[in-house]
């Protein structure tokens, strides 16, 4: 059995390798994809081909076949419009959810943004220019002790 030195692979290495793998394992994943896409569209197309083949054989069986078509469609239409009463409900839902707690939270956020941005000022004017002030006259005093003599460097 062989025993593993970990100073034979840098951190580097080991993660460019671990990258290629997964993007080799990814495209490979993604050509199968594609592979079965393009098989269950040919499928397709094979079965509509031989459906159109097969009605254009006889005439009794066509007319039972789009019977059968047509009842399937009118069913679709009514799953059709049922899904579509739904997503008008949900919508209204979205708006009612948007005007009644969406909009008062922003109106909330917002007086409190321009609360805080009162205080900032409001900090700003009284305290922190005063202090720039006066560190700015103690520094000046100091600069001119140590020019007199007064106080060392």
């Amino acid at each position: 059995m062989a025993e593993y030195h970990p100073e034979a692979v840098s951190p580097e290495e080991a993660d460019a390798s671990v990258a290629t793998a997964t993007s080799a394992a990814t495209l490979r994943r993604q050509r199968l994809t594609i592979l079965w896409i393009v098989l269950g569209g040919l499928v397709i197309v094979a079965l509509v081909v031989l459906a159109v083949f097969g009605l254009m054989q006889s005439g009794e069986q066509t007319a039972k076949i789009r019977d059968i078509f047509i009842i399937f469609m009118a069913f679709e239409s009514l799953v059709i419009g049922a899904a579509l009463i739904i997503l008008v409900i949900q919508v209204a839902s979205l708006i009612n959810l948007l005007q009644n707690e969406v909009r008062p939270i922003l109106a909330a956020t917002n007086e409190t943004v321009n609360t805080l941005r009162g205080t900032t000022t409001f900090l700003s004017e009284n305290l922190v220019e005063p202090v720039i002030k006066l560190n700015s006259y103690l520094a000046g005093l100091r600069r001119l002790f140590q020019l007199f003599g007064i106080k060392e460097k």
